[in-house]
């Protein structure tokens, strides 16, 4: 009888599981990263170009408290950048002598504030929708970077005899395809100092980069420490089996 209900929890929960999956959206396009493969690694440009997405738009709504603003010296921002763009924001200080809490600018070791106070701040701002944080939004949706390129480049018009609800918009790529953030970009929303045109699809797919660079730094790291590990193998085995020839050609 024990086994009867495990079995019967566990096809519940596969058919739950089979159920969110299906909810999730329709298929995702796949596009052409340069951080995907054995060998691919960030664009540098581009993470510059995220981070400056993410600023000037994202940042009025979503949080990347994982994020330190001295990491962005790896991307290749500047220090004095850095700087400025941490002393711009304002941070919990020490209590002063009457014991009323102070503030003081950020600091480059600060991690990046987000633009609430709280989540009860948040969701009044946005009409009861808690922005998500986008420390880790890549490694927490399916499809990664294709899918916030999707959803970024996913807003239109409705079909025809789709009702979209008060507040909401109309998205391809999203969950039920209504969504309460309003498009996020728009063309020239900002201006490069590249001078790369800032299509809808650039910065899309700019501050995706950006945001998969935010949820795996270490990434690069990693793909050469694991090139490494496999020459050494190579070589490794190589050695061995030259010994062995060596050992087992006396042996008739």
């Amino acid at each position: 009888m024990m086994n009867k209900l495990i079995l019967g929890v566990a096809a519940a929960l596969c058919l739950a599981s089979s159920a969110a999956i299906a909810a999730e959206g329709v298929e995702l396009p796949e596009h052409k990263w340069s951080f995907h493969g054995v060998f691919g690694s960030y664009d540098r440009a581009a993470l510059v170009r995220g981070h400056q997405v993410y600023k000037d738009v994202c940042s009025a709504c979503h949080g990347l408290k994982r994020v330190a603003y001295r990491n962005l010296l790896e991307i290749g921002v500047s220090a004095d950048e850095i700087k400025e763009e941490a002393a711009a924001k304002e941070f919990p200080g020490p209590v002063d002598d009457d014991g009323e809490p102070t503030t003081r600018p950020g600091i480059p070791s600060d991690r990046m504030i987000g633009p609430f106070a709280n989540d009860k701040a948040a969701r009044a701002a946005n009409n009861g929708a808690l922005p998500p944080d986008l420390s880790l939004i890549i490694m927490a949706r399916k499809g990664g970077p294709d899918y916030v390129y999707a959803l970024m480049t996913g807003y239109g018009d409705a079909p025809a005899g789709m009702k979209i609800a008060e507040g909401m918009n109309y998205n391809a790529y999203f969950a039920g395809h209504q969504i309460a953030m309003p498009p996020p970009l728009s063309e020239d929303a900002v201006e490069y100092a590249d001078g790369t045109k800032a299509s809808v699809e650039q910065m899309a797919e700019d501050v995706a980069t950006f945001l998969t660079w935010a949820s795996e730094p270490e990434m690069e790291q990693r793909k050469n420490l694991g090139i490494k590990v496999l020459l050494f193998l190579v070589v490794l085995t190589a050695l061995l089996y030259a010994v062995k020839r060596q050992i087992w050609s006396r042996v008739h």
